[in-house]
């Protein structure tokens, strides 16, 4: 089969497309047959093995995984002997940590793999699945429900925009900040209130919030601490600075 290749941390150009060796599924896995896959963020700095302490895990002089990928939907071409919810033929859509950008990938059946609904092309069911992840993870994180004052920074992004819409069915009053060119969409998806970054810096509202997920790692929770309700939790997604404001907000 045919797949996007890497033996050496850096730049896009060190990918390329070689034929290599199938997987054979395991008694628990599926083999699919993706019809479509993404890069996102995260197989960009596994690319680039950027912040450094990431080597420690994918490989501190060369990559341990060669082929990246996260996200896929496609078809099931086998299952494993114990397999009991999927069968060939099968539409379904996913994620792992690795190895999507491939003509073929396994995937353990109990993991992040679920029929992909009728109303999805592969396209679509593919890009979905890591920013709906991590917005559902992060709410969670925050305990957030009926009531919950919650304010999503980077609110047009792949994860915020899954904090909006999930924020919003969880019965949660949604404020959420983007750029300018951004607010009639993250409006659209039903934002109980929209603030603008580029114009306004949403702490002179005096508003204070039960959660805030910071979606895009770009907001250091100490200067947004005055933000929060006593008790109240920030939540990171992504940026090492924001564990400063973790230490010191409730998690």
């Amino acid at each position: 089969m045919r797949a996007v290749v890497h033996d050496r941390f850096g730049p896009p150009d060190v990918l390329r497309i070689e034929d290599v060796p199938a997987p054979v599924p395991a008694d628990d896995e599926l083999l699919v047959r993706v019809r479509a896959t993404t890069v996102n963020q995260t197989d960009c700095h596994v690319r680039r093995a950027e912040p450094i302490p990431w080597r420690f895990r994918i490989g501190v002089f060369r990559p341990k995984w060669t082929t990246l990928g996260m996200e896929f939907a496609g078809e099931v071409e086998a299952v494993g002997s114990a397999v009991a919810e999927f069968g060939v033929g099968d539409r379904v859509f996913g994620m792992k940590n690795h190895g999507a950008n491939a003509e073929l990938v396994t995937v353990r059946e109990s993991r992040l793999v679920a029929h992909l609904p009728d109303a999805l092309s592969f396209e679509e069911g593919a890009a979905v699945i890591d920013g709906a992840y991590q917005g559902l993870f992060a709410l969670r994180r925050g305990r957030v429900g009926k009531g919950t004052r919650l304010l999503v920074y980077g609110a047009s992004g792949s994860c915020g925009t899954a904090c909006v819409q999930l924020g919003r069915h969880l019965g949660a009053h949604v404020t959420a900040v983007c750029g300018t060119k951004n607010v009639a969409l993250v409006r659209s998806l039903g934002a109980d209130v929209v603030v603008d970054y580029q114009r306004e810096d949403f702490r002179k509202r005096g508003e204070k919030y039960d959660v805030i997920v910071d979606a895009v790692g770009k907001i250091v929770g100490l200067r947004y601490r005055g933000s929060l309700v006593p008790g109240g939790m920030f939540v990171l997604t992504d940026g090492l600075w924001n564990v400063l404001g973790v230490l010191l907000t409730r998690w």
